[in-house]
């Protein structure tokens, strides 16, 4: 027999009007530009689920501001690496042939979590092009954040992530910790010693679908959370809940800066 799932009576519920107000005592203005890592499951029993906070998030910032969410597709990637689950190597070649070229309004996100799927969706909003690490964007700068997306470096000053820096974005922790903390990429797209890796994809080129081999960093998040402790205690970092959910708020300028600085001693001299 499947199991119940059991709702927590003692918490309220949470709803778009105070999620609004909970994203303004945390720091969230209109006309910010926000970069939001997500975890639906951790606000509690949401009002309308992901989209309630999609809704949230779009009012919180206005006509003015800017929503962005990355919309990775890990799926489109070298299959021989694949670990979960891995695939048959006599499927290999066939995967390498036939996978459909990454499509920005079709290709499913995998491992965003609902809320960021959802914003994919979301009228206005637009998808980097990208196969593998797209991010999505909705509001005043989302043409600029999303548009010419290079293949390598995918997490590069010319990325997103580059551009979310430039136009001094935030970024939004929603009940996730550093370790989702994509803007430290770019950190570590600028270090010269980074490793390199060869990366594999299905694409479209110049209007037909290939199986594309490219170079870039080899990225490494592993060492994330450590960084983020070490910006929190700088005093970097504000702190609060929209509804249940734990959530950090700070300027991605001066965590991708700290994040160059720290690799630059722990990585680079190591």
């Amino acid at each position: 027999m499947k199991e119940k799932e059991i709702i927590n009576r003692t918490q309220m519920p949470v709803t778009v009007s105070n999620m609004i107000r909970d994203m303004q005592v945390l720091g969230i203005r209109k006309e910010d530009n926000i970069l939001v890592h997500s975890s639906l499951s951790s606000l509690g029993w949401v009002c309308g689920g992901a989209q309630a906070v999609v809704q949230a998030l779009v009012k919180s910032v206005g006509d003015g501001g800017t929503l962005t969410m990355p919309a990775q597709s890990g799926d489109w990637s070298d299959p021989d690496e694949w670990e979960n689950p891995p695939v048959p190597q006599e499927w290999i070649n066939m995967i390498y042939n036939e996978m459909p070229a990454f499509d920005p309004l079709i290709t499913p996100t995998r491992g965003m979590g609902r809320i960021a799927e959802l914003f994919r969706t979301y009228p206005g909003t637009l998808r980097s092009q990208h196969p593998q690490v797209s991010f999505c964007s909705n509001g005043k700068y989302a043409e600029y954040v999303t548009s010419d997306h290079p293949l390598t470096p995918q997490f590069g000053e010319d990325s997103p992530l580059g551009k979310l820096y430039s136009i001094g974005a935030k970024v939004l922790l929603l009940g996730v910790g550093f370790d989702s903390c994509t803007s430290f990429h770019l950190a570590e797209a600028r270090l010269e010693s980074m490793p390199i890796k060869r990366m594999g994809t299905a694409m479209l080129k110049e209007g037909k679908r290939v199986w594309e081999w490219f170079t870039d960093f080899a990225y490494d998040a592993d060492d994330f959370s450590r960084i983020g402790e070490r910006f929190e205690a700088g005093g970097h970092v504000q702190h609060g809940k929209i509804g249940n959910a734990t959530c950090s708020l700070f300027d991605l300028k001066e965590a991708v800066d700290f994040a160059e600085k720290y690799l630059q001693k722990h990585r680079v001299n190591n």
